[in-house]
């Protein structure tokens, strides 16, 4: 790769959530390889909702703590606000693709940051959407 191209990750919730993680080492140390890599990696304000209700509601955190765990992921994260144009975006990709509203809603978020990558666990590894964005699962 060209010095001056800059490879920009966007992180899904499933890879995040594993930073949390205490039974799964293995899957612990790649989701900290993915956020914490050598360019700055992306998420969204949808990523940052859907932490909080799966560190409450499966992981039974307090919410000090889940207060600790997002303030954590934003100083390590580019955030990417979800906006109506996301929205639509998503809609579209959701249409084309035929996956779930929520994942063409991460998709979306991602094109619009400008992200090669999207990190994650649930869609199809090595999948391409529009051309330029990759999803790549950093546990494969």
């Amino acid at each position: 790769m060209p010095v001056d191209q800059v490879t920009r990750s966007f992180v899904d919730t499933n890879v995040a959530i594993y930073l949390y993680s205490e039974d799964e080492p293995a899957k612990k140390a790649a989701a900290e390889a993915v956020v914490r890599g050598p360019e700055r990696a992306w998420i969204s304000t949808q990523v940052l909702s859907d932490m909080a209700n799966v560190l409450r509601r499966k992981f039974r955190l307090e919410y000090p703590a889940i207060t600790a765990a997002i303030a954590e992921i934003r100083a390590a994260c580019e955030v990417h606000i979800v906006t109506p144009e996301t929205i639509a975006l998503a809609l579209r990709l959701g249409e084309r693709y035929r996956h779930s509203y929520y994942d063409s809603l991460i998709l979306a978020a991602a094109l619009v940051c400008g992200c090669d990558t999207l990190a994650s666990e649930d869609m199809q590894n090595g999948f391409l959407v529009e051309s330029r964005l990759s999803i790549r699962n950093p546990f494969a």
